[in-house]
């Protein structure tokens, strides 16, 4: 009676207030007389009225930032995800993205289309956009800065920066000198250009160098320890370099530059020693997420705003403000993470690569059309890599690191990534740079950060000390070896709850290797030994009750999932175990067609499609990562269907093939080590008219009597399935019974689901 009462009350209020409103609207046309109302042309027709609505609404400005930003985000994303997969930082697609997108490719081919997505007049906006988000960005950077670490490596790190500066600051003040006639815009001093040359060719890329070093493995030794501080100290050198830099091409002379310089000096003296005190000072009173609210949040905020503020009156650009403000920030770890968290994601994610295609939008690769000019391009590089790679290399060897460290903190120093774009576009709106030279340092932004990881592989190579994917104490082990791989550390304490009931009764002689890799993007250096302890916290705990001894494997990543194959494969492992993730292209209409596109711009897709691994409109019931590390592993793999596993207590295995014969082998493990009882079903009488399968059950019981029963039913009650802590089932099997869409599905317990080793066929 209710349900019909709200029913009656809701279509009489609905309909009562809609005849009120087309009553008002009859009454209001009357007003209407004498008012020049404008009426639609005759003949035009609704349809005509709605394009022109349609056509408006497209040229409207919000409408093309907006396209942009969708055009921008999906391309940086792609060909940042093409970089990762070839070994290279993702920054290097995205540079490319703003390259392709702008007049170098898209404009010379495709001019419509081009000035339709980015005209003229939207470019403001799009710039304005861009340098919110490089605030943004400058300011994670800073809170990235670990000055502990500086000052306790402060005499060696400081001779190696400092030399890796003014080495290629003084080749590339003397390139400028050549090139001054031919390429300097008219109107600009020599002094102005020569230091804008000089300080493009010294700059480090600070966080593609830190996050190269983290996906190498190298971060936690002595060469990633020094390297991270030189550049650190290469940043902050770097940066009041170039606010001095800024501050001489504003005010035309050095003489003129000097009351510029004052009030910076001035201006860092308050925020170190008047703002940073008092920002501590909030920070160790608000240092978790649900002390942090709002009113503190705009605190720094404000902070960065006003001094992003300050810097660009003084004259030396809002960014060193920007990257002042995160370097006075608490030094509280926690605190830092979790103002990383909010402004890294909006900045790196959304913001950033606008900045990339503007940028690019500069770029015209096309002005480069004479021989000359790829002769000069070629020089700048030059130039570039000898300035700071010898630099470097030089002060390390003087300060008594071997060649081989020297070397390797020179190709690492090399790199210029962002950094170097922020320079050169400050130089591009000063007026210092003209779009030839511009275009020209851009290429050696690229062909710089391109070359460390090569050069990097061709130095290890040399000196014979290729570092092993895992530690030899792992590899050499003769035992059973179990390595369990998780994302999430809950999930690590279900996967080693698992291995503990394969192996727990093998008095010694089997081995757990717990392993977690991070995606390198979503590490910072000063953090990593606190994430690993973090993520490893409740693994280890776990072990400690189950009394299992496990070693750990921690490292960052910049393509998961071939790291973890890589692992089990080198390892030599009897069993990879992983957990079931969920994929983004199951369970509606557009996920299903994301998912089926994405087939044909994944090049693994397309190679596993043409050996014959994955069928081209398979229905795969794995998620994407989970299929590809099925699809590459050699070694066996258990995939975790996790539904509360505890023990090991009941299993319960269903058989549809002879194939299913190597599952035994697990089932006898279980038994022998968690004393498991075991049902099979035996579907459609695989194991009745196979002696050799039978023959393998009997082999079991007859050590292990009373843990095997064969079942032989149709339809399986829910009860049944509910006294079962884990169902186990052969990889084809899932396939099939997902295919089939059994109906006792919904009542599964934890499954794992298993693949046979592919070491030998």
């Amino acid at each position: 009676m209710k349900k019909f009462k709200s029913g009656f009350f809701y279509i009489g209020v609905i309909g009562g207030f809609t005849a009120l409103m087309y009553w008002v609207v009859l009454l209001g046309a009357k007003l209407e007389i004498g008012r020049n109302i404008v009426t639609p042309e005759t003949g035009k027709s609704h349809w005509n009225d709605f394009l022109d609505s349609m056509v408006h609404n497209l040229e409207h400005p919000l409408a093309i930032l907006l396209a942009q930003i969708v055009t921008i985000i999906f391309a940086a994303r792609f060909f940042g995800w093409i970089c990762k997969k070839i070994g290279q930082p993702t920054v290097i697609g995205e540079i490319i993205a703003g390259i392709v997108l702008g007049p170098s490719l898209i404009g010379m081919y495709f001019p419509e289309f081009f000035n339709t997505l980015f005209p003229t007049e939207s470019l403001g906006n799009l710039q304005f956009l861009s340098q919110i988000g490089l605030i943004l960005f400058m300011f994670v950077i800073g809170m990235e800065l670990d000055l502990k670490v500086l000052k306790n490596k402060a005499h060696d790190a400081v001779v190696i920066s400092h030399a890796s500066i003014i080495f290629p600051f003084a080749l590339g003040m003397g390139l400028a000198y050549f090139i001054y006639e031919s390429f300097a815009p008219e109107g600009i001093e020599f002094l102005s250009f020569g230091l804008f040359m000089g300080i493009a060719m010294s700059i480090t890329a600070f966080p593609v160098l830190a996050r190269i070093v983290q996906e190498r493995g190298i971060n936690k030794t002595r060469l990633g320890t020094l390297v991270i501080t030189c550049a650190a100290a290469d940043d902050i050198t770097a940066w009041c370099l170039l606010a001095a830099v800024i501050a001489i091409v504003k005010a035309g002379s050095f003489v003129g530059s000097l009351y510029v310089i004052g009030m910076a000096v001035g201006y860092v003296f308050l925020m170190i020693k008047v703002i940073r005190p008092f920002l501590k000072r909030v920070g160790d009173l608000h240092s978790s997420k649900e002390s942090l609210s709002k009113p503190i949040v705009a605190i720094f905020f404000l902070t960065l705003i006003i001094s992003s503020y300050a810097t660009e009156v003084i004259g030396i650009h809002a960014l060193f403000g920007a990257f002042m403000a995160g370097a006075i920030m608490p030094e509280n770890v926690k605190f830092r993470n979790i103002f990383i968290e909010k402004v890294e994601d909006v900045a790196l994610v959304l913001l950033l690569p606008l900045f990339f295609v503007f940028t690019g939008l500069r770029t015209e690769i096309g002005l480069l059309n004479d021989p000359y000019l790829w002769k000069v391009t070629g020089i700048i590089i030059l130039v570039a890599v000898v300035g700071k790679f010898i630099g470097s290399a030089i002060a390390a060897k003087f300060v008594g690191q071997n060649w081989k460290d020297s070397l390797s903190i020179g190709a690492l120093m090399n790199t210029r990534g962002l950094m170097e774009l922020v320079v050169l576009n400050i130089g591009y709106d000063l007026g210092v740079l003209n779009p030839e030279i511009f275009t020209m340092a851009v290429i050696m932004a690229l062909v710089t950060t391109f070359m460390t990881g090569p050069a990097l592989n061709i130095i290890n190579w040399f000196f014979k000390s290729k570092p092993e994917a895992i530690p030899k104490d792992i590899s050499t082990i003769s035992k059973f070896k179990v390595l369990i791989s998780f994302a999430n550390p809950e999930r690590g304490r279900t996967l080693l709850r698992l291995a503990n009931n394969f192996i727990k009764k093998m008095n010694g002689n089997a081995s757990v290797t717990a392993m977690h890799f991070s995606p390198t993007n979503e590490l910072h250096h000063y953090n990593v030994k606190e994430y690993e302890k973090e993520s490893f916290a409740p693994i280890i705990e776990e072990s400690q009750d189950l009394n299992q001894k496990i070693t750990t494997l921690f490292k960052a990543s910049n393509d998961i999932d071939s790291d973890i194959t890589e692992v089990a494969n080198k390892g030599d492992y009897d069993l990879l175990l992983i957990g079931l993730g969920q994929s983004i292209f199951e369970g509606s209409l557009l996920g299903k067609i994301l998912g089926f596109t994405t087939r044909f711009i994944n090049p693994e897709k397309l190679l596993n499609q043409v050996t014959g691994k994955e069928s081209l409109f398979e229905n795969s019931p794995f998620d994407e990562r989970t299929r590809t590390i099925l699809n590459n592993s050699k070694v066996p793999v258990g995939v975790l269907i996790d539904k509360g596993f505890r023990a090991a207590d009941t299993i319960f295995m269903p058989v549809f093939s002879e194939t299913d014969t190597f599952l035994l082998e697990y089932v006898q493990k279980f038994i022998n080590n968690a004393q498991s009882q075991i049902t099979i079903l035996d579907v459609g009488g695989i194991i009745k008219y196979h002696p050799e399968l039978k023959e393998k059950i009997n082999a079991i019981e007859q050590k292990a009597p009373n843990h095997i029963s064969i079942i032989n039913v149709k339809i399986i009650a829910k009860d049944f399935l509910a006294a079962q802590n884990l169902m186990i089932v052969s990889m084809e099997s899932w396939k099939k019974l997902v295919d089939t869409k059994s109906l006792w599905l919904s009542d599964i317990p934890s499954t794992l689901i298993l693949k046979e080793s592919t070491q030998y066929s």
